[in-house]
């Protein structure tokens, strides 16, 4: 950048002179030349205190219209949006390559655009033939989606100006948007970021429920900025294994509604289809006890799941190394529990190798499992099973106190739906839930002494 040149202007006339001279040439008065430093070309950009527009306020009480949300026809989509699509908002979905985004998408879209809503699906990562064969396939044919197939946001937004104003419109994906403004390549964070913005500002502009789909990187987080998204309303994440059948779109951040609700879906030849009993999915094949297995009420959001944990525990020679397998559940909270085990109720697992499952490849982050994976392990060591009909419910401290949990009479009322009789948990929550028999326990150690005895 050059370096600005200075000037001497007088303060009697008003002359400009580039070098100092004590007497004004114009004027003829002596030491009124003073230094002055032009305003370069870099301030005159940067200076943002004048020539804009006057932003309106407004109070927080002031009347006017809620948006109001829209279906999308499947319900377990709009439980986890937390009751549908708010116009103008942006939503960001990622998932694993292969988990069901495209289809989920095309089968919410389809069903948007039956209802006589205008719905747009832009396509970057395949050829519009190849999403009518989806479509096809999935028997969505008939439904009027405006598909196209395209990358370049100027185009798509040009486009979208001359055109009636969408209801719903579907970038798959993100990662493939390039804008001519912005160098480098396309999935780039410069490209990712701007191309964003753009979308989303067309989205908030005109009233239009924006669904961006991004890519996850090896550690399974949406691949780009981290300012992506901070910059949507709604992230969503789509799980699942590929060896199962069930996928779960879990809404990680939602400025419309709960977080943490989930979808289930389960996936069959014609696409995915609703689970509107999860808990049934999840214990499919569980016909008698066995040791080992502990049921366990989880909570999702607003939705009570029931989830089977099973233990497994191997004796080994003397001087082997046992080995902990752990899936779906925590590594480190596992070793806590079977601490405390040792510690405070004399069982001994340094001997045996310990294997815990969480069934149907549910993945659990909620403390109140601590105690059905006690009992778990527990009726896996006895070689005793549990009781039959019985779900286990609690958080166990370091000290061996089964602690209170939140919602628990929510999770007794679910599993005397599903036809459990007996639950054990905390002393301190109360079995309010009829048709269910509760009995509280105070330790860790009360636990082992009713499996075992």
């Amino acid at each position: 950048m050059a370096k600005p040149k200075k000037r001497y202007v007088c303060q009697a006339c008003g002359s400009v002179s580039h070098r100092w001279q004590g007497q004004c040439g114009d004027c003829a008065e002596w030491n009124t030349l003073t230094e002055d430093v032009p305003a370069t070309v870099f301030s005159q950009k940067h200076d943002l205190s004048s020539g804009g527009r006057a932003v309106e306020f407004v109070d927080l009480d002031k009347p006017g219209e809620m948006p109001v949300r829209q279906k999308t026809g499947l319900a377990e989509f709009d439980r986890a949006l937390g009751g549908g699509l708010v116009p103008g908002s942006a939503i960001l979905m990622g998932g694993d390559p292969g988990i069901g985004k495209s289809t989920l998408l095309l089968q919410a879209a389809a069903k948007v655009a039956r209802e006589g809503r205008g719905v747009v699906y832009v396509s970057g990562e395949e050829a519009a033939g190849q999403v009518r064969m989806r479509a096809a396939r999935l028997g969505l044919s008939d439904a009027p989606v405006k598909l196209a197939a395209a990358t370049g946001v100027r185009d798509i937004l040009t486009t979208l100006h001359t055109m009636p104003q969408p209801s719903l419109l579907v970038i798959d994906s993100i990662q493939t948007m390039h804008s001519d403004t912005i160098e480098g390549a396309p999935g780039t964070v410069s490209q990712v970021r701007g191309c964003a913005f753009e979308l989303i500002r067309y989205a908030k502009e005109n009233g239009v429920a924006l669904v961006l789909v991004g890519h996850v990187t090896k550690d399974g987080t949406i691949a780009g900025p981290r300012v992506l998204e901070h910059m949507v309303d709604v992230v969503m994440s789509f799980e699942g294994e590929r060896s199962h059948q069930y996928r779960i779109l879990r809404a990680l951040k939602n400025r419309f509604g709960a977080v943490d609700e989930i979808g289930v879906f389960a996936m069959a030849g014609e696409g995915l289809e609703e689970v509107e009993n999860p808990s049934m999915l999840f214990l499919s094949g569980r016909e008698q006890p066995l040791a080992g297995s502990a049921v366990f009420p989880a909570v999702e959001g607003t939705r009570p799941v029931l989830v089977e944990i099973q233990a497994l525990i191997v004796r080994l020679q003397s001087g082997a190394t046992p080995r902990r397998a752990v899936v779906g559940w925590d590594n480190g909270r596992l070793a806590m529990l079977l601490a405390v085990l040792e510690s405070r109720c004399g069982l001994n697992f340094s001997s045996a190798e310990v294997y815990l499952n969480v069934a149907g490849g549910y993945r659990l982050a909620d403390p109140a499992a601590d105690l059905a994976v006690a009992a778990a392990l527990v009726s896996a060591l006895a070689d005793k099973p549990l009781p039959d009909r019985s779900v286990w419910l609690g958080e166990i401290s370091l000290a061996g106190e089964i602690r209170p949990v939140a919602h628990a009479g929510l999770r007794l009322r679910e599993a005397a739906k599903l036809g459990f009789d007996r639950g054990y948990g905390p002393a301190e929550t109360g079995g309010n839930a009829p048709g269910i028999t509760y009995a509280g326990l105070s330790q860790l150690a009360n636990l082992v002494d009713r499996v075992i005895s």
